[in-house]
């Protein structure tokens, strides 16, 4: 057994367990990994906040609206920390994401279900001590909260503890990208704690001053933060105290205008992809055909999707019932596809925003807090559809960094080459001079044959593009 040891505490690891990296600023308790198994340490120390969760009615509630995630309570595996107070098996998450890679729409009904939950607290007598957007995911296609250590008992008169980390973590980050830059979703992978309200405050326009929600709940909050923020707490606002009718209308107002937030223009370059790309219906067709038997005859798993756009082929493989995560960078493509997603209901099938060039790096303390995209991987296939001449002439990455690349990623490969001849890699080379002389079919056949064994290779009808399967070679 080996102890890590802290002046706060001490954690005795069994052989076979791994602390999450992430999970080490609540002393609640935390998560941990045992034979790969994810369970969840209550500590001693919120003892009492979980007895008043489980006993109020709220865990049930919760959990039967799909609120919160379920867990099972695990007597025969025992701690050897003394600070142990139960152990906790929740129901797995097929892929973590984080805010910085949704859509506009999904941070923002991450946000409304993060409002709804802490309305239902306070009936219970419960309230959310942190709000932290890392604490939702997406779960058969909907927000879901997975920190179950997240609630403490209400106190009447006492204002909501979590109430600037909602504004930085949610109010704000929904503000900027409807105000001001579908971009600046990308502040959160600088600013792991949340967007400084004051920064907000600067980013926005002017004319969100005028704005009544706004303006109180950013503006003049981060007006309110900076004058207090080298002075002594005046006793006298220690006692200020905040009824529930009042706290249940600082609810109301968060969640008025967080709903009256819109990306008003969602038309970004690839977003209308499906009705400008240069397959003939014949082509498209023959393609769809082709993929399909390719995830009939492989039978994933867990599919991931890169440069899916708005998810036409990442649906092959998740109406089969296969968790499929679409990625692409375009935020319009990706806001498509969440939004028909959530209309259809469909629960296998989660789109993020992902620059492959530039990808979600590892963030936080040490490093750890937030892995990168290539450490929540593999998955057991990958889709490189209509993708690989953006990354080797848009970008200059040469084949056989691409082949690595997709080794790290997955067992089984769909790729699509696109010849040189093509219409789309001839709009990409008008504007710049070729440098390319490698980028051809039998270069990328061999290059690719170092990492991976070619199954199968087919020509789409009314076109030079070829799709084929691949198998990664063993080590």
């Amino acid at each position: 057994m080996t102890k890590n040891r802290n002046k706060d505490e001490t954690v005795t690891q069994k052989p076979g367990t791994r602390r999450a990296e992430s999970s080490f600023r609540d002393p609640s308790g935390y998560v941990f990994f045992e034979d790969g198994v994810l369970y969840r340490q209550i500590n001693q120390a919120g003892r009492a906040e979980y007895q008043s969760l489980m006993e109020s009615g709220l865990y049930r509630g919760l959990v039967e609206d799909h609120l919160l995630i379920p867990h099972q309570e695990i007597p025969d595996i025992q701690s050897d920390s003394p600070l142990a107070f139960k152990i906790l098996k929740p129901e797995p998450v097929e892929f973590i994401s984080y805010p910085y890679e949704w859509s506009f729409s999904q941070y923002k009904d991450a946000a409304l279900v993060t409002l709804a939950i802490q309305g239902r607290a306070l009936k219970f007598g419960m309230t959310l001590k942190d709000c932290s957007a890392y604490n939702l995911q997406f779960r058969r296609g909907k927000p879901i909260l997975i920190d179950t250590l997240s609630f403490m008992p209400y106190q009447e008169g006492e204002p909501w503890i979590a109430y600037r980390q909602f504004c930085q973590h949610f109010y704000a980050p929904l503000a900027l990208m409807a105000y001001t830059d579908i971009r600046l979703s990308q502040l959160m992978r600088v600013y792991i704690d949340g967007i400084p309200l004051d920064l907000a405050s600067r980013l926005l326009p002017r004319e969100t001053r005028l704005n009544f929600s706004l303006s109180i709940h950013v503006h003049l909050h981060a007006r309110s933060q900076k004058h207090f923020a080298d002075k002594a707490i005046n006793p006298a606002m220690m006692k200020r105290r905040i009824s529930r009718q009042q706290l249940m209308g600082l609810l109301d107002s968060l969640e008025t205008g967080v709903r009256r937030l819109h990306w008003k223009d969602a038309r970004t370059e690839w977003a209308d992809y499906m009705a400008a790309h240069n397959y003939t219906p014949a082509a498209l067709e023959h393609k769809k055909q082709i993929v399909e038997r390719f995830v009939k005859r492989i039978q994933p798993a867990m599919v991931w999707d890169l440069g899916a756009n708005v998810g036409f082929f990442s649906r092959i493989a998740s109406q089969r019932g296969i968790f499929t995560v679409a990625f692409d960078l375009d935020p319009g493509a990706v806001e498509q596809n969440y939004l028909k997603m959530r209309a259809e209901k469909e629960s296998h099938l989660l789109p993020l925003l992902i620059d492959l060039t530039n990808p979600s790096p590892s963030i936080g303390w040490q490093l750890q807090e937030r892995k990168s995209l290539l450490e929540r991987g593999p998955a057991d296939a990958v889709f490189a559809l209509a993708l690989i001449h953006h990354l080797a002439i848009a970008n200059n990455v040469p084949l056989q960094h691409l082949s690595q690349f997709f080794r790290g990623l997955c067992h089984w490969l769909i790729i699509e080459f696109v010849p040189k001849d093509d219409a789309q890699v001839q709009r990409l080379l008008a504007t710049r001079k070729d440098i390319f002389p490698n980028y051809t079919q039998s270069s990328f056949e061999e290059t690719f044959s170092e990492d991976f064994n070619i199954i199968a290779r087919e020509q789409l009808q009314d076109s030079n593009r070829v799709l084929y399967l691949m198998e990664k070679k063993n080590p």
